[in-house]
């Protein structure tokens, strides 16, 4: 057996290999370098050099907006790597709110 045959039909997540924003059902939201996604249900995934978002402010409504524009106030921590179950959302960070982030990185 090879890899062409061991990969027939299985088709890539467009989000692997991105900087996303991820929502949990239970574990919180989290910002991180996708590297792993359960191909058979995508609600699992591995983060690298990823942030926790505690809580944000004045940075819009939905977690769309802070993945799209930032945040002007708020609480977020490193984690590293991070194993997360349940996802339910995969937004991709733009560089303009990633910049926002890091003022407000406590540890």
């Amino acid at each position: 057996m090879n890899i062409d045959e061991l990969t027939l039909g299985q088709t890539t997540n467009p989000m692997l290999g991105k900087r996303c924003l991820i929502r949990t059902y239970s574990a919180g939201v989290h910002i991180g370098d996708v590297v792993w996604i359960n191909p058979e249900n995508s609600m699992e995934c591995k983060l690298e050099n990823a942030l926790r978002l505690w809580q944000w402010k004045d940075g819009g409504l939905s977690l769309s907006a802070v993945a799209n524009r930032g945040i002007k106030a708020g609480r977020l921590n490193k984690t590293g790597d991070v194993l997360l179950t349940n996802a339910i959302e995969y937004i991709l960070i733009t560089k303009e709110a990633e910049d926002t982030y890091v003022k407000y990185i406590e540890d």
